[in-house]
């Protein structure tokens, strides 16, 4: 009955004798390159250190575009800021920013978090006056 069944080989991970994958490529060594000949040989010109005139004032064209949109985005974030803190958000518009919705849910989460302190401490108040009612009457159970 043993005879019946045949013993299977334990798959390995990364083998390629599975259908479907192709074997690893066999990779050669690199080849030399080929000789250059004397026609196929150019000289490439080292460009000078320094600038020419044009270049310079292009250089300074782009320097002062670049300063103008950092003055211009650090204008925009002082604006955003003293707005934010000016004036709440009343609603989030859909469409906005995660930022400004956000805001407006921060709003919720204070509020709550307020009210469950609120609720919380009454509690522990309640607990501490029956404790003390307990303790000068000499109430007892048991």
């Amino acid at each position: 009955m043993e005879a019946l069944h045949k013993t299977m080989a334990k798959r390995v991970r990364g083998s390629t004798s599975r259908p479907g994958q192709r074997p690893p490529l066999q990779r050669t060594a690199a080849r030399p390159a080929a000789q250059p000949t004397t026609q196929t040989t150019q000289v490439v010109a080292r460009p000078p250190d320094e600038l020419t005139d044009a270049e310079e004032a292009r250089a300074a064209e782009l320097e002062a575009a670049i300063v103008a949109e950092e003055r211009e985005a650090e204008a925009a974030r002082r604006r955003t800021r003293t707005a934010r803190t000016a004036e709440p958000v009343a609603a989030a518009r859909p469409g906005s920013s995660l930022a400004v919705s956000s805001a407006d849910e921060y709003a919720y989460v204070a509020r709550d978090v307020r009210r469950v302190a609120i609720v919380g401490g009454s509690l522990v108040g309640v607990l501490i006056l029956l404790w003390a009612v307990v303790e000068v009457t000499g109430f007892s159970v048991f």
